[in-house]
């Protein structure tokens, strides 16, 4: 759930209207009503998964750049003329209907591949500088160079996660600071548009670290509140006794993976008949795990586990 936060986030920070329980409904095929473009979130979700597994075998570098760029644009609905995977061949400009009115023109193409072996190179460097302070200069670096056609924010983003799990800062990806970029949108932007164009570095470097001071509060106490709730839900559980207490736990494991189902994802889980989910899904309903999402749908109805998917999002 950590991941998926932060894939709806760091896709919203672009405009995205899809949102995280929109990319949960489409992942167990509930697709009515869902912005097409939470194709963005899912393949963010993809490209996060595919940077973390890579990283156990590849070093952090442009190669792995460029394959988390590919897994996260091809076969979404900007991929289109984009080049997914492959740094570009012309000039890209940010803000502005041209480079002549844009708020920043990033490094023509004929110098991309210096400054990327100089990123890569200070990705690698072994200086003293805090890894924290390292990863705020290697995210604005990003963003300034803007390697890609279409992309570059959000890959800019996975790349802070890569950095510091690499670095051994993260075991699991359980920071998702664009919560706090998305919260101050407008300065982040603002930010990075200094250090572009005025090499106000100091500014930006603050602001990145209070991000990470505040996620990183926000997530431990997250994390209390998930094993707190976990342990009275599996006392509710337990409480059913026989067969059904065995069930609704394989049911509540695989909640904390997707907290939206229909009966049909119950019956999979759980190993049950359709009306042995329906039974199932009705006593979670009863003890307060699940909840029915639209209370006035009779046929094809979801439910959530409201009280985890709380924890992460609002909506």
């Amino acid at each position: 759930m950590y991941v998926r936060k932060e894939a709806a986030l760091s896709s919203e920070i672009e405009g995205t209207k899809a949102t995280m329980s929109d990319s949960i409904r489409a992942e167990i095929e509930m697709t009515k009503d869902i912005p097409e473009d939470v194709d963005r979130i899912l393949h963010y979700i993809k490209a996060m998964n595919y940077g973390l597994k890579r990283l156990e075998t590849l070093p952090l570098s442009l190669r792995l750049i460029r394959e988390v760029h590919k897994t996260l644009l091809q076969g979404t609905g900007d991929a289109p003329g984009k080049t997914p995977g492959e740094f570009r061949r012309s000039q890209n400009w940010i803000g502005g209907a041209s480079p002549q009115t844009a708020s920043f023109v990033p490094p023509p193409a004929s110098e991309i591949n210096q400054a990327l072996y100089d990123l890569e190179k200070f990705m690698h460097d072994t200086s003293d500088l805090s890894p924290l302070i390292k990863t705020a200069l290697l995210h604005a670096q990003f963003e300034t160079i803007h390697p890609f056609l279409d992309g570059n924010g959000r890959t800019g983003r996975l790349l802070v996660t890569f950095y510091l799990c690499q670095q051994g800062i993260l075991e699991r990806p359980t920071l998702y600071l664009s919560e706090f970029f998305k919260r101050h949108r407008r300065l982040y932007f603002d930010l990075l548009e200094g250090y572009h164009n005025r090499n106000e570095i100091v500014p930006w470097v603050n602001f990145f670290l209070e991000g990470i001071a505040d996620v990183a509060a926000k997530a431990v106490d997250t994390s209390k509140k998930i094993n707190d709730l976990r342990e009275t839900d599996m006392a509710k559980i337990h409480a059913l006794g026989g067969r059904r207490s065995k069930t609704g736990m394989a049911v509540l494991r695989n909640l904390y993976k997707l907290p939206i189902v229909n009966v049909g994802k119950v019956a999979e889980w759980a190993g049950l008949s359709r009306q042995g989910a329906n039974t199932l899904t009705a006593e979670l309903v009863k003890i307060g795990i699940l909840e029915q999402r639209n209370r006035k749908t009779t046929y094809g109805r979801d439910f959530e586990y409201r009280n985890y998917l709380r924890l992460f999002t609002k909506e």
